[in-house]
């Protein structure tokens, strides 16, 4: 919770600014936590890209844990044939990578052209995982876990990928300057 009402939360609300601006570009979302899968395929159909988008809990990855290198695997697999402009991968996380190499796989995408961007969401000191209950998720031994940002994991992640890091803010949350960087990518390609 140390965003505003709870990082999941602020990143929606930036996901769906974004999606108001968006005219002919197209969206996919993917959902990850210890494993991953297409939220939303990409389409631009900006109206179900909101409601999948809401949809969007807590409990919608059933394996916990952070598997970035799987997000990023699913989301190449989720680019048709046809997309060969302009593809970009945006990863928003706390950076935490438990599951496999998130940076081998945003290596992989920049060689089959696909840009790389991370958003890095928390804080280094890191919070404590609340449940509804007003208890806190703890590990093995009882103790509370504590989630923190890892930037240097999202700095290399978002180097290897040719994309960019950004932290994210509570008022500009980062999505707004690799928007920016992505329009640039699409002027380069029919320049």
């Amino acid at each position: 919770e140390d965003y505003s009402p709870n990082r999941l939360e602020r990143a929606k609300l930036a996901i769906s600014r974004v999606v108001d601006k968006l005219r002919d570009d197209r969206i996919g979302l993917v959902v990850f936590a210890g494993n991953s899968f297409v939220q939303l395929p990409i389409t631009t159909d900006y109206v179900s890209a909101k409601m999948f988008l809401n949809s969007i809990d807590t409990g919608s990855v059933p394996v916990q844990g952070t598997a970035i290198g799987d997000a990023i695997n699913t989301a190449m697999r989720s680019f048709s044939a046809q997309s060969e402009k302009s593809r970009a991968i945006i990863v928003i996380t706390d950076g935490e990578n438990h599951e496999d190499d998130p940076v081998a796989a945003a290596a992989q995408a920049a060689e089959l052209g696909v840009r790389v961007f991370t958003i890095g969401v928390g804080s280094p000191e890191g919070k404590m995982i609340p449940f509804g209950d007003g208890d806190y998720l703890r590990d093995r031994d009882g103790n509370p876990v504590v989630t923190r940002l890892d930037e240097s994991v999202l700095e290399e992640v978002a180097s290897a990928g040719k994309g960019l890091y950004v932290r994210a803010g509570n008022n500009e949350f980062g999505l707004n300057p690799i928007i920016e960087e992505i329009a640039r990518m699409d002027d380069e390609e029919y320049a």
